[in-house]
């Protein structure tokens, strides 16, 4: 058998385990989560498995175990963009939607500051403020490492909040000592 064959073969189980257990998932996301979601699981953890689903034994239980962890990241998310929608919202009131880039827009120093940062910055500000995602996550999205990404949004943030400051004020011009003082020195 050559490689070929193998890769035929399995790409012929995948298939027919997609055709076999999906329905099964697709069930198991439907109860769990909102019907808009229900297809982004599925097609995750199924996404998932052609990279790691098992050689022997029934995958079903296996699968259910991908989309659980599915199911809870999706939920993480969604808490995470939720919690960051109440802050901007109670900082703003009802003058802002749900939609983060609209705070931007809203905000004439804010979209400036933005404005102002490179492109990698603006999106590493973006994965994590707007799309909840950890620093690793968000590393994995911008293709470079952990750290890489870290020093980045560091940097980001630094400059968008220098942006943000107000310049200083000028410096006030030195007063003249006054010459009231005559001191006498003896050599």
């Amino acid at each position: 058998m050559t490689s070929s064959d193998r890769k035929a073969g399995r790409s012929e189980g995948r298939a027919l385990a997609y055709e076999r257990y999906a329905p099964a998932i697709r069930a198991y996301a439907a109860r769990r989560v909102e019907v808009d979601a229900v297809d982004d699981i599925v097609a995750e953890t199924f996404a998932i498995a052609w990279r790691r689903l098992p050689a022997q034994g029934d995958p079903l239980p296996w699968l259910y175990g991908v989309a659980r962890r599915v199911v809870h990241g999706h939920r993480r998310s969604h808490a995470r963009r939720d919690a960051l929608i109440q802050r901007l919202m109670s900082r703003g009131g009802d003058r802002y939607s749900a939609d983060p880039a609209e705070f931007v827009v809203g905000d004439p120093a804010l979209g400036r500051g933005f404005a102002e940062l490179s492109e990698r910055e603006r999106e590493a500000i973006r994965l994590i403020a707007w799309e909840g995602l950890s620093n690793t996550e968000a590393a994995k999205v911008a293709g470079c490492s952990a750290a890489t990404f870290a020093v980045r949004l560091s940097r980001a943030k630094a400059r968008l909040a220098a942006a943000l400051d107000p310049p200083p004020p000028p410096p006030a011009e030195p007063r003249p000592i006054p010459s009231t003082l005559n001191v006498e020195t003896q050599a």
